[in-house]
Formats: C-alpha cells, structure tokens, sequence
C-alpha cells in the first residue's frame, strides 16, 4: 500500500504527453511543523511534553528523519496508578524506555498498515500494529484516538492509553501480569512486596 503525506495512492502511472499522473484519495496539505512542534502546540499532549523534556528526546522528535510517535495523551497518562506514573517520570531510564517504546523506526501512516503488522519501536521492541474495522489497533487494542497528524520528520498518531514497556516495570508489576503472580501474592502476604517494586 503507497502513500503520499498519508493520502492513499488510488491509480498509479497514467502517462501523458508532459509526464506521470497518479491520483489520491486526499488532498495533500502543507506540513510545516516537526513532531517536536506538534507535542508543543497540542494541549491534549502536555504530559507527554513534561515527559519528552525530562528524557531529553527534544532534539530527536525535531530532528530529519522519517518517524511515527504513538502519542499518549494527557487520558493516557492518567489511567495509570499515580504512583506508577511517579516512578517512571522520576526514573530517567525507564522514562526513556517508555518513550521509545511509542517511536516507530519509520513514518507509517494509517492508510498504509494492514492487520497483523509487526513495527519496531526505537526501544527495540515490537508492536503489533493492526486494523479492526475502521478502527487502528495496537497489540489488538483500538486505543488510536486521532490518526495521520503529519509533520515534517514523520506522523504521529494519538493514543488514549499508554504503552509501558516490560524494562520500565518493577519485577512486582511484571509478576502480576504473567504465571507467577500467586507467588507475587505470597510474597505480599509475607511482607516481602518492597523487595520486588
């Protein structure tokens, strides 16, 4: 699937006498601002903001380059426990981790992901990035709020939940979530719970 600034290639290659024709679905808009600019200027961004400040990816997300940012919003970063949040915003390398975690290698517009797409992120790590319906999803989650905001060094897409890689758990958070977590339990019924967050 081709893409143009996010609009879909429909015909490609009509030739004319004076050169190529290929015809969209959209009509192209012009991008001014880099991801930087666009996390600066969206209220519905500001903790992300904070966040990219602290881990100092400012010059990254202005940088050339093609990206795509899963963008959490400030709904992303509230539906998370409070003191989760204060722990990875106070610890620089799982704060970065997070964030790269929502970078993709290159800049991949809606129009262009079939289901079933696996995407690196800048962390190392993959997403599933997929469709149901209408509706994008990542890991099998319509979580993708608003899609296609282009900038000049990639797009970037909102998303109302957050994504939190496994290096930026605690080995409490991560037991809970896999085969261990009746042992997390009796570790908390022992008393032994600070030695795992």
């Amino acid at each position: 699937i081709v893409t143009v600034n996010c609009a879909r290639l429909l015909k490609a290659d009509h030739h004319a006498t004076n050169g190529v024709v290929h015809v969209i679905d959209k009509v192209i808009a012009t991008t001014t601002n880099s991801i930087q600019q666009i996390i600066e200027t969206e209220e519905s961004l500001e903790t992300l903001r904070a966040a990219v400040a602290a881990s100092d990816l400012n010059s990254l997300l202005e940088s050339e380059g093609q990206y795509t940012l899963l963008a959490p919003t400030n709904e992303a970063f509230e539906k998370i426990p409070r003191e989760t949040l204060n722990r990875i915003l106070g610890d620089p390398e799982a704060l970065r981790d997070l964030l790269n975690h929502h970078i993709l290698k290159s800049a991949m517009c809606a129009e262009a992901i079939i289901a079933g797409l696996t995407m690196e992120t800048l962390e190392g790590t993959t997403l599933d990035v997929g469709c149901s319906g209408e509706e994008l999803t990542l890991n099998g989650k319509p979580i993708i709020a608003n899609k296609d905001v282009l900038a000049t060094n990639g797009v970037v897409h909102f998303v109302n939940e957050l994504l939190i890689p496994d290096s930026a758990k605690t080995l409490f958070e991560l037991a809970q979530e896999s085969e261990v977590s009746k042992s997390t339990d009796l570790f908390r019924q022992a008393g032994l719970s600070s030695h795992l967050t």
